[in-house]
């Protein structure tokens, strides 16, 4: 939506100054942060050579902006879910310019036949990515290993294992959100989750943004048993670090949350510690978020029902299913003999 292409700056940071300045409402109107001069330079540019609204209701500057949503600034094709995610964004954009009566219309094409359409983006996760007990137990043991924090990280990756939290959810526990009694099973309330968002786009300054539970009403919570293995590790921290009801559960170094960074360097030194060379190559585990699929699987080729799991992970269960229903497995002998009496002919004399 430019006159001309900005072939005189740099793509990356052009995309930068308008991301972390132009767009941001909080940096920009900040008098105590100076804009660098070169981001001022390009963004004066930017502002010279926009096009005005009007040029939204040009059918082929609309083919353009719908193709750059799935390219990348080198020119290669983005992924499908990136692809979803950015038409959703702009499409959001245009109905605000709509409501405010800047457009008559919102140009974004809709519909599975129009030639804008996104790529389809598969569900499913890919059954590769999960872990099996042994390397999940190696994992944690390595963790639980490293020097004084190792204990904290292990009941944290411990908790996604073995409870299927997210990690926004896990990183905002409370120690008081865990009834852990001395021998068998425990509880988890959850109630809140805390993404990591970027402190210039948060209110509080803070990293983490504090949220109600993804999907659910404000105020919503939901109850998880907790593993006696994992009441163990837990009791173990609050004892070894010496916790109070209203601490953080896994606090970070300075006693804030913990952050994203941290506990993924630890996952990715732990993997490459303990999978043998082609795992480590391999998607088994390669996200921290795969803990929780492999937590979420492991329920449900125990034969969990499904509702049940999709209540305890917060999920619905026709997402649930969407989601894991390709690696469920270990239940289909069980399954044919079930049926195997259902018979539409005479049986032989």
């Amino acid at each position: 939506m430019l006159r001309t292409p900005p072939k005189q700056f740099d793509a990356v940071r052009v995309r930068t100054a308008l991301r972390e300045w132009a767009f941001n409402t909080k940096r920009r109107s900040n008098p105590d942060v100076p804009m660098p001069d070169d981001i001022r330079v390009i963004l004066d540019w930017v502002r010279r050579n926009t096009l005005p609204m009007s040029a939204w209701e040009q059918t082929e500057k609309i083919d353009v902006v719908v193709g750059a949503l799935g390219t990348l600034l080198d020119g290669t094709a983005a992924a499908a879910s990136s692809v979803t995610r950015n038409r959703r964004i702009m499409s959001l954009a245009m109905d605000y310019a709509v409501r405010h009566g800047i457009l008559r219309q919102n140009p974004m094409p809709k519909g599975k036949g129009s030639s804008g359409g996104a790529p389809k983006v598969a569900q499913a996760i890919d059954k590769r990515s999960l872990l099996n007990a042994q390397q999940v137990t190696a994992l944690l043991e390595w963790i639980g290993k490293r020097p004084r924090r190792g204990l904290l990280y292990r009941a944290f990756f411990a908790t996604l294992c073995y409870a299927g939290l997210r990690p926004e959810e896990a990183v905002a526990l409370r120690v008081s959100d865990a009834i852990l009694p001395d021998s068998g099973w425990g509880e988890f309330v959850i109630y809140q989750a805390a993404p990591e968002v970027g402190s210039q786009w948060t209110d509080s300054g803070d990293t983490h943004d504090d949220r109600g539970l993804k999907g659910r009403a404000e105020g919503d919570t939901r109850t998880v048993p907790i593993h006696p293995d994992l009441v163990a590790f837990l009791r173990e921290i609050i004892n070894r670090y010496e916790l109070k009801p209203t601490d953080l559960l896994f606090p970070g170094e300075g006693g804030g949350k913990l952050a994203g960074s941290v506990f993924r360097r630890v996952w990715e030194k732990a993997r490459k510690a303990v999978l043998a060379p082609h795992e480590f190559s391999s998607p088994a585990g390669r996200r921290v978020y795969d803990c929780r699929h492999t937590c979420l699987t492991a329920w449900l080729n125990r034969g969990i029902p499904p509702a049940q799991v999709a209540e305890w992970a917060g999920n619905s269960v026709p997402v649930l299913l969407a989601i894991y229903a390709r690696c469920i497995v270990g239940q289909l002998a069980n399954y044919l003999r079930q049926i195997e009496d259902i018979r539409y002919v005479p049986t032989a004399a």
